[in-house]
């Protein structure tokens, strides 16, 4: 008979009779009516095809099968006990488990040093994994437990799919120290008469600041076009090339580059970032506490991640 057709109350009834020695005694530790445990008795007794007790006075003895069940029963019992017990006392301190969570290079720049400096001490057993994910199929892994938590950008998710917003912020410039020409404020005939470099994964296409300039009007030079942010910054450090960046990124990528970190001349948000986990977690301690701490490295001080930029405002016209 297949485990899906049979009623696992049963056994701990079945226990129950066994530990007390009679009906009436397990009826009132289990919290039942005598008929109630009566009745399963008499199912579970079915089931295995065997009396289970026989009444001898006011005791009723287990048969042999009995005696033969009650290990495995009594050692399931405390499997399952043992396992949900586990899931309701999560505890940082002792816990060994693993938390696998997409990101991209750069966000894992801005988040895991804050994220890996909240826990610490906290939870010594705990591992972090950071493991690049795709768009196009981490609610698939969200789904499957084998992504913990997700960061990206705002991207359409199913219902099961729950998401918070981390961050936001603005887009910044970045160039190099000694930059013969921008020197703690840029403006926007300067940015759009310089070369640019690109960071991004596809092989063609406008980047988002791109888009907005050309809404407004103005195109700039792309020089150079890279796969990611890292390599961008240490262009620019050894080049007059500028980069255009979010700001939180800027701040984490360029600290040890010391490069100069200016406002972008026309008003423009980065995208905002959003933590995904799947529904089936919402409730789970574990997985409650990285969401906390992964919110909590998102709320560390600017400061915190790099050099605080040069902020200045620049005219909204048209170069000639």
């Amino acid at each position: 008979m297949h485990i899906s057709r049979i009623d696992l109350n049963l056994f701990v009834v079945f226990d129950a009779i066994y530990t007390e020695g009679g009906i009436t005694r397990a009826s009132e530790i289990l919290k039942l009516t005598q008929p109630a445990v009566s009745h399963a008795l008499a199912r579970l007794r079915t089931l295995v095809d065997d009396p289970l007790f026989v009444r001898q006075g006011h005791t009723m003895s287990p048969t042999p099968v009995a005696h033969e069940l009650i290990g495995p029963v009594r050692r399931a019992i405390a499997e399952i006990e043992g396992s949900l017990s586990q899931l309701s006392r999560f505890d940082p301190q002792t816990s060994q488990r693993e938390f696998k969570i997409g990101m991209h290079a750069i966000v894992e720049l801005a988040t895991i040093p804050a994220l890996m400096e909240l826990i610490g001490a906290a939870a010594p057993g705990i591992q972090i994994s950071s493991v690049v994910h795709n768009r196009s199929d981490f609610q698939t892994q969200l789904t499957s437990g084998k992504l913990a938590a997700a960061i990206d950008v705002l991207v359409p998710v199913t219902h099961n799919i729950h998401k918070q917003r981390l961050a936001g912020g603005k887009m910044v410039v970045v160039a190099r120290k000694d930059h013969p020409v921008v020197q703690g404020r840029i403006s926007l005939e300067t940015y759009l008469a310089h070369e640019h470099v690109l960071s991004s994964t596809r092989m063609e296409g406008p980047g988002m600041e791109d888009v907005e300039l050309s809404r407004l009007g103005w195109t700039r030079r792309i020089k150079l076009r890279c796969q990611n942010y890292w390599t961008a910054c240490k262009i620019v450090s050894t080049t007059d090339l500028l980069l255009t960046m979010p700001e939180r990124y800027a701040r984490a990528a360029n600290a040890p580059l010391d490069n100069q970190l200016l406002s972008f001349p026309i008003p423009m948000n980065a995208r905002d970032i959003y933590l995904y986990w799947h529904a089936s977690v919402e409730s789970d301690q574990a997985n409650r506490w990285l969401r906390d701490n992964l919110i909590a490295s998102f709320d560390a001080p600017a400061a915190e991640l790099g050099q605080t930029p040069t902020f200045v405002s620049s005219a909204l016209r048209a170069p000639p």
